[in-house]
């Protein structure tokens, strides 16, 4: 994908225009229905600032029915004027009397932040982007609206109401996150330069091995390293025993028949899947460091990746010109069995191009610190892994639609 198959914020004249954003302000909350994390808040700043000409009214979403974190938006509204510093007013409705007569009242600098999207039953069915632009919201909406822009990359996986709606009735875009997403992570899949590797970890072994394939045929990469459960198929596929308690973890998850798609992987890139050389097992609580032929016979969890195999993943990772990271090592919640990925970010600061793909390992560079040592670190967890999978994303594919249909136009 280039640039050029979607519009960004560059491509209109947005003074005096009212813009409609989506974007992704979705927070882990405390029980006291607190703000834990303001981290995907603050991603879309960038974007609000180059609009400051403009009035801007945003989409966005917390949770979903039936969660406890699932809330309105007035603290978000809040925390946003604070990183933003000015008034981000939050409206109780969506596209009622009241937020419609708000928006048709804004002036240039103003922003508007509406109900929770998600308060809305129809934003979530999986509908073709015909079927949503027909729906209630967004024929109330609309009309109001010069530009829509797409800014909520992490929920771009997912054709949503709110998601592509609106790009077949107003000149669409991307934000400026949406717009850093898609051109980074690209630099993964087609631009980067070799050595380029991947590691992929964690415990969704579908989404990994998916991955795996994709970067390995398509030429993306030139290694991909396993660890976490991905690590635990990978070598049992490669005709290890990696006793009973870890089989049985992989059977609990459904995951016994990634197996043989390990195997084939195996067998069609040899020696360009890595996997460990010796793991950390758990002896209630304790840190074991095993050979992989030893695991079987201590009847043990494999928690983390060994010491020896840090030591050589480590080296690979930080002479590589691009690497990406998706997924923890261990369980890096329990003390001891964080040093793998712990080491796995450090090598990673140390490689020419470097990125953090979503999810848990994201929050993991944060803890640590090492933001600004990444030179990307993406916002989306499910929607990071589809796009490294070669999979389309029907925020991007609608993106992509408008474009066309914008430049013909024009």
């Amino acid at each position: 994908m280039t640039a050029k198959d979607f519009l960004t914020i560059d491509d209109f004249d947005i003074v005096d225009r009212t813009i409609l954003v989506r974007v992704d302000l979705n927070s882990p909350m405390s029980p006291s229905g607190g703000i834990l994390d303001d981290m995907r808040i603050k991603s879309h700043i960038p974007t609000l600032r180059d609009l400051e000409d403009a009035k801007v009214v945003l989409l966005a979403h917390q949770s979903r029915p039936g969660k406890n974190d699932f809330t309105t938006m007035q603290l978000h509204a809040d925390v946003m004027s604070s990183s933003l510093g000015r008034k981000v007013t939050y409206i109780e409705d969506i596209f009622g009397t009241h937020a419609r007569e708000n928006i048709a009242s804004m002036e240039n600098g103003d922003v508007i932040l509406l109900e929770n999207v998600r308060f809305y039953s129809e934003e979530t069915l999986k509908r073709p982007v015909s079927e949503h632009q027909g729906t209630h919201m967004v024929r109330k909406l609309a009309p109001l609206f010069d530009i829509f822009l797409n800014d909520a990359f992490a929920v771009s996986h997912r054709s949503q109401l709110s998601i592509t709606g609106f790009t077949g009735l107003l000149p669409s875009g991307a934000g400026r996150l949406m717009e850093r997403e898609i051109t980074s992570l690209d630099v993964s899949l087609k631009g980067s330069e070799s050595p380029c590797i991947f590691v992929l970890g964690g415990a969704k072994v579908d989404d990994s091995l998916k991955v795996a394939e994709h970067v390995l045929s398509s030429g993306g990469a030139d290694r991909v390293l396993v660890t976490g459960v991905v690590a635990n198929v990978v070598l049992a596929a490669s005709g290890v025993d990696i006793g009973e308690p870890n089989m049985k973890f992989i059977e609990s998850q459904g995951y016994l028949d990634q197996i043989d798609k390990a195997k084939n992987i195996l067998e069609r890139f040899a020696g360009k899947l890595g996997f460990p050389r010796d793991v950390a097992l758990n002896n209630n609580g304790e840190r074991i460091e095993a050979n992989i032929d030893d695991v079987a016979s201590t009847n043990l969890p494999i928690n983390d990746i060994g010491l020896e195999t840090i030591v050589a993943y480590s080296s690979e990772i930080e002479n590589a010109k691009t690497v990406v990271l998706n997924g923890p090592a261990g369980v890096s919640e329990i003390e001891g069995f964080e040093i793998g990925t712990s080491e796995i970010i450090k090598a990673a600061t140390n490689a020419g191009y470097s990125i953090a793909g979503g999810g848990h390992i994201t929050a993991e560079v944060r803890n640590m610190g090492y933001e600004n040592m990444f030179s990307h670190i993406s916002t989306g967890g499910g929607a990071c892994i589809d796009f490294l999978a070669g999979d389309s994303l029907p925020g991007i594919e609608a993106l992509k639609v408008a474009a066309k249909r914008y430049r013909e136009f024009e």
